[in-house]
Parts: structure tokens; C-alpha cells; sequence
């Protein structure tokens, strides 16, 4: 039973207890109402017990970043002493 049927049990409990005034040969709708409120509320504290578990944060694992050494080759110019144009810029 999730939440929402909680919800509806706890309701339907109340409305027996407090807002009607029927009354049936061998029934006591007051005790009734009064049962159903309280297995409601198990019935949402279990839920969110259960749901507070789930909700467990775990920091995701470590990665280890590898760098690797990058090999540049250099194409030669024309210059051979590194300067691309004669100014040396």
C-alpha cells in the first residue's frame, strides 16, 4: 500500500468517526473509523521509513584521471633556428 492509500484510510477513518451519525445493528462505526485512522498511520510511518532507507546519498567512486604525456612533433621550418618569420616573433 503506498502513501496515497494511507492517506485515503486515515480519511475514510475520520469521516466515519466524526461526521456520521449512522447506526447499524452489531457495527460501531465510531470503532471502525478509529481502526482504519490508525492503521493509516503505520501504514505512513512504515512508508516513510522506507522511503527515508532509499534515500541513502552514496558519493559515486573516485575516478582516477591518467594523463598521459602527449608527444608534440614539431613540424621543421624553413628558418631552422625556431623563428617562423625574420623578425623573431
Amino acid at each position: 500500500m503506498g502513501l496515497g492509500g494511507c492517506i485515503i484510510l486515515i480519511a475514510v477513518g475520520a469521516i466515519l468517526t466524526f461526521a456520521t451519525d449512522w447506526h447499524m445493528n452489531g457495527v460501531n462505526l465510531d470503532l471502525v473509523g478509529v481502526i482504519l485512522m490508525a492503521v493509516g498511520l503505520i501504514g505512513v510511518s512504515t512508508f516513510s521509513s522506507i522511503a527515508r532507507r532509499r534515500r541513502v546519498v552514496v558519493p559515486p567512486p573516485a575516478t582516477t584521471v591518467v594523463e598521459e604525456e602527449r608527444h608534440v612533433h614539431h613540424r621543421p621550418d624553413a628558418y631552422g633556428d625556431g623563428y617562423r618569420d625574420g623578425y623573431g616573433v
